[in-house]
C-alpha cells in the first residue's frame, strides 16, 4: 500500500497533457478528460481490499 497518490496523479496528468498536445497538433477538436486517460481505481492507494477470511466483527469496523 502506498502512503500517497502523488506519483500516480503526476503520471496521469503527464499522460493527459501528452495526449492533448498530440490531438491539438493533429487538429482534432474533441479533447479527452482526465478520467478517460487514467483509472483512479488502478492507483497504488486504491483503498480497501477484500479478505474472504474476515469475521462479522471485522466487517463492522
Amino acid at each position: 500500500m502506498a502512503d500517497s497518490e502523488k506519483e500516480n496523479k503526476q503520471e496521469a496528468n503527464r499522460k493527459l497533457r501528452r495526449v492533448v498536445k498530440q490531438k491539438i497538433k493533429s487538429g482534432k477538436e474533441e479533447l479527452p478528460q482526465l478520467r478517460e486517460i487514467s483509472n483512479v481505481w488502478g492507483f497504488d492507494k486504491d483503498g480497501k481490499m477484500y479478505n474472504p477470511d474476515m469475521t462479522e466483527k471485522d466487517l463492522r469496523k
